[in-house]
């Protein structure tokens, strides 16, 4: 008999729970169930509250009748049906700004088929939980390439091939083009990009061997045209310099595009090539205002301590050039001209600039920053993008994606060809690709024999 009065209670209670899953807004609306009535220290016995049973069952019910059966708010295998969810999203979590860090996000990777997300129950505590989370450390990983220069064929670009030693920039630059290459890697282009690094320990060893292949034409090579090749880890790994080495011997020319000081540590190397016109040193000066740039490039030279490294690399005679680089409308465009001026007095010969461009998780990454940094104006700044973007935040086209289209991109283009002219940042001398010779062999002929096998 006992069991006769329990199962009508069940098929209640399986009912209720079967109403409350189609509307989970119903157990903000009851009271609860139970009541707790304490006995005695350390004892407690629960009873049931029959009128707040009663509005509980009226309320989930009403819940369950009113809700959409199932099969019409799901369509193919058990996906939401167009224009219908389920439930309402949580809201997004705010950023998370680290020290030393640009990204405040670390977006999923747009090439797999799951992502996850941090959500919040209702308790409140995971904002708190990640803010209390240690800072995000650098980690480095051995990358096993096979080979290390990569070609390109785009007209948008003045060199073929490129060698970077690194995967992965600790520069933190926010608005850096490469983020969405650390996807390929199977990282987030966010907070994984400057904290998940990827090195290549025989950079120098596949360079020349790839220098050695028959039929290899020389042309001035890119250093850094991916990430920076003279960012923190350098200071140790030394692969940059042993870049250089080879280079050097082999007659090589190349450029260097980086954001750091430590450009200068390689002054010897730069001034053997310079000396057979052989290397042009770009700095990358994005703003003079350090404020700006220490949130921007959390973790690059100082404004100043970039055009330190102009003047001293100018004189030692290795060209040096400056790319203002990228320019932000409505943050950052309006120093244009100033960093200029401020580069042909450090003694910079040439100058060049790239409008922003936001692909990929680029996007989400730069808005999320910006809403963070600079909410006052980052509605504006994001307007003032996509007039220059075709309505979007990102042109890929050949011949646009570096300088933008409409009105204002035109107008900074102008600005800066008027600048470079009365500056006279306009020498670009050609490298002389003429001198490229493979030298003999480490070890003389034996060693050259045995590397065969």
């Amino acid at each position: 008999m006992p069991m006769i009065h329990h199962v009508p209670f069940l098929f209640l209670t399986l009912t209720i729970s079967a109403a409350i899953l189609l509307n989970e807004r119903t157990m903000n609306d009851v009271e609860p169930l139970m009541r707790q009535e304490s006995c005695g220290v350390g004892e407690y016995s629960r009873e049931i509250d029959r009128d707040a049973l009663a509005a509980f069952e009226s309320a989930a019910f009403e819940a369950a009748d009113a809700a959409p059966p199932v099969s019409a708010r799901l369509g193919r295998r058990g996906r939401p049906a167009p224009g219908r969810r389920i439930s309402d999203a949580p809201p997004p979590l705010p950023p998370q700004v680290h020290k030393g860090r640009g990204a405040t996000v670390n977006p999923p990777n747009r090439f797999d088929g799951q992502a996850s997300a941090p959500f919040d129950d209702g308790w409140e505590t995971l904002t708190a939980d990640l803010a209390a989370l240690p800072p995000p450390p650098t980690t480095l990983t051995r990358d096993a390439s096979k080979t290390v220069i990569s070609w390109n064929d785009s007209p948008d670009i003045g060199f073929d091939r490129a060698v970077n030693p690194y995967r992965g920039c600790e520069h933190g630059c926010v608005y850096c083009y490469a983020r969405p290459t650390h996807a390929y890697l199977g990282y987030s282009p966010g907070l994984d990009f400057e904290t998940k690094l990827l090195f290549k320990p025989e950079v120098a060893d596949l360079l020349e061997k790839e220098l050695r292949k028959p039929g290899y034409v020389a042309r001035p090579l890119a250093l850094g045209s991916n990430t920076d090749p003279y960012q923190p880890v350098e200071r140790t790994l030394k692969l940059t310099r042993a870049v250089l080495q080879v280079l050097d011997r082999f007659n090589h020319p190349l450029s260097i595009v980086t954001k750091s000081a430590g450009v200068l540590r390689d002054l010897d190397i730069l001034q053997s090539l310079a000396g057979r016109n052989l290397v042009r040193v770009y700095l990358s000066v994005t703003t003079l205002d350090a404020s700006l740039a220490r949130v921007m490039e959390p973790r690059a030279a100082t404004p100043m301590r970039r055009l330190q490294a102009v003047r001293e690399l100018a004189g030692a005679g290795v060209p040096v050039g400056v790319l203002a680089a990228p320019m932000i409308p409505g943050l950052n465009d309006a120093e244009l001209e100033r960093i200029l001026e401020a580069s042909a007095k450090a003694g910079a010969e040439c100058a060049g600039y790239v409008l922003l461009r936001l692909p990929h998780e680029l996007k989400q990454i730069f808005e999320d920053w910006l809403h963070q940094h600079f909410p006052d104006r980052a509605r504006h700044v994001l307007e003032l993008i996509r007039e220059t973007r075709a309505g979007g935040l990102n042109d890929a086209r050949f011949g646009q994606r570096f300088s933008g289209t409409g009105v204002y991109a035109g107008l900074l283009a102008d600005r800066f060809a008027r600048a470079a002219r009365q500056l006279r940042l306009e020498k670009r001398s050609e490298l002389d690709c003429g001198r490229f010779e493979a030298p003999a062999m480490r070890g003389g002929v034996a060693e050259a024999q045995m590397s065969l096998f």
